[in-house]
């Protein structure tokens, strides 16, 4: 996974995301209430059918693989943190875990039946490139899934500011890669929004696309289809 930089070099972000592989995913149950776990199993159905190959990328610890792997698919699960898929490796070993970066996938043209991205694109350093490459390894009609946190519009967004910009920082400062929790808000504000996100992913050879979107609109599911 490549990284949308921001004050980082993706050297850095690599580093960043190694030292926070230990707390990952207590962190992301933190930060949703517990709800994270279901948004993946819901992204996994969206998109993957019992037998299809499909894609994880940007695969983290690798809960989102797992949810697709209970999907029925033949998951292969890829990051650019050793650290994090090393803890993706004790969670499964039906999963294939593969160590790269979703600019430059390691797989065929159309190896795929499915994909799916969870909390992870907004870090992609070239959004259009990375989605250009998802499209490239999915079959014609292969399904995309991408669960990315937004920044909501309506009643939650005082809630959303106070939690993203001052709550989750103060918890890096008394746990492992701090600097992480400073990161999050910033690659969340310079994420494309829901609609804009739709447009990028038919720019990038998507058709069908269409979101909805959860807690409130602080978390959106965007899906779409190769053309």
């Amino acid at each position: 996974m490549s990284v949308r930089t921001g004050t980082l070099a993706p050297d850095g972000v690599r580093v960043m995301f190694d030292r926070i592989a230990p707390v990952y995913d207590v962190m992301n149950r933190v930060m949703t209430g517990g709800l994270d776990q279901r948004w993946r199993g819901i992204t996994a159905r969206a998109v993957v059918r019992p037998g299809d190959r499909v894609l994880d990328a940007c695969c983290g610890t690798g809960d989102l693989a797992l949810a697709g792997l209970a999907a029925g698919g033949r998951v292969t699960g890829l990051d650019f943190s050793p650290r994090m898929l090393e803890r993706a490796r004790e969670k499964s070993s039906q999963v294939e875990w593969v160590q790269g970066d979703v600019l430059a996938l390691p797989f065929a043209d159309g190896a795929f039946s499915a994909a799916t991205v969870g909390f992870g694109i907004r870090n992609v350093s070239d959004l259009g490139a990375g989605l250009r490459e998802l499209r490239r390894v999915l079959a014609v009609d292969g399904r995309l899934a991408i669960l990315e946190i937004t920044q909501p519009q309506g009643p939650l967004a005082p809630f959303y500011r106070l939690w993203f910009d001052r709550v989750v920082p103060l918890l890096g400062r008394v746990l492992p890669g701090g600097a992480a929790y400073t990161y999050l808000p910033a690659s969340v504000r310079r994420f494309p929004g829901t609609e804009a996100l739709a447009d990028q992913l038919r720019e990038a050879g998507f058709a069908g696309v269409t979101y909805r979107t959860f807690a409130g609109g602080i978390v959106a599911l965007h899906t779409g289809t190769a053309a």
